[in-house]
């Protein structure tokens, strides 16, 4: 078993070593870290992760700045990697901080760090605990954000 993190440089935080940190700190599962330029790359590198180093799994982790053209920049990105997950049968975890969810860069950094240490736990429970995922399915769980939980009835 072997998590693949992809991360870009075009990220103002060093996000593969946030997940490698998390992933070290709940599992002693392998990984193999691959870096690209910017999130358009992001869908063979995933691609390259499952198929070329034998990953079960893959974390993407993009940064999208604030403008329009970066906006369409992500749709692409997803559209490739929601492809990649069809071709490999395999999940690929968009983990993607988007500038224009905080006011202030403090934000954004809490945003993005949470997010990332929320979805390396998502991504090893696929891996081997999906019961886990079971039980919170409908509890409103956010990544990056306090949790909004469940509509009652």
């Amino acid at each position: 078993m072997k998590i693949g993190i992809a991360d870009t440089t075009f990220s103002r935080i060093n996000m593969g070593k946030i997940a490698i940190d998390e992933l070290k700190k709940i599992s002693s599962i392998p990984y193999e870290r691959y870096t690209v330029p910017g999130i358009k790359d992001l869908p063979v590198a995933a691609k390259k992760l499952l198929e070329e180093k034998n990953c079960d799994i893959v974390i993407t982790l993009g940064w999208v700045g604030r403008t329009q053209k970066d906006m369409f920049s992500y749709i692409v990105l997803s559209m490739g990697l929601v492809m990649v997950q069809l071709l490999t049968n395999k999940h690929v975890i968009d983990v993607t901080i988007h500038e224009d969810e905080a006011e202030t860069e403090d934000e954004l950094l809490m945003v993005a760090e949470n997010r990332v240490r929320e979805h390396v736990r998502n991504a090893v429970d696929l891996l081997v605990n999906p019961k886990r995922l079971q039980k919170l399915a409908g509890t409103g769980q956010r990544q990056g954000y306090p949790d909004v939980g469940p509509i009652l009835k």
